[in-house]
């Protein structure tokens, strides 16, 4: 293996898989320990291309009682979308949003029904229990003999 890497080696570069690469030395170590990094070709630009696309999705699980749902569009720099689901007090809230470079961000939050938060100082509330009758088992007397030795 490191015959072959040394062999691979001409004027401070490997031929690698993808082309000749630098040799990488690490500080402090002989050159016979090489690395080399594997250069991929840079993804190609398309300036004219604009992006586009759209999505969405639902979700409502009846067991546990998770309901959401999302769906986003996008058409150059202009993005558009929505998303709602169902809050712990039982409220669902939705969310209209757009961003573009001209405005940034900027989201509409709505709740329905609107959420009812108890008092800050509920009045307390007696609770009666009645316990179970427990048949007990009769109690035994210590019995002691006074040990004579």
């Amino acid at each position: 293996m490191l015959l072959g890497a040394l062999s691979m080696c001409s004027g401070g570069l490997i031929h690698g898989p993808l082309g000749p690469v630098p040799l990488i030395y690490a500080k402090g170590l002989a050159p016979a320990t090489l690395a080399y990094a594997k250069y991929a070709p840079a993804a190609p630009v398309y300036p004219d291309a604009v992006p586009n696309y759209s999505f969405g999705y639902s979700v409502s699980d009846a067991h546990t009682g998770d309901a959401k749902s999302q769906h986003e569009s996008r058409h150059g720099d202009v993005v558009k979308g929505s998303y709602s689901l169902v809050e712990p007090d039982g409220t669902t809230r939705t969310v209209q949003y757009t961003a573009d470079a001209q405005n940034g961000f900027n989201a509409v939050v709505d709740r329905h029904p609107a959420a009812v938060h108890p008092a800050s100082h509920p009045v307390p509330v007696k609770i009666a229990y009645a316990l179970p009758p427990v048949a007990h088992a009769p109690l035994l007397q210590p019995h002691y003999t006074p040990f004579h030795g």
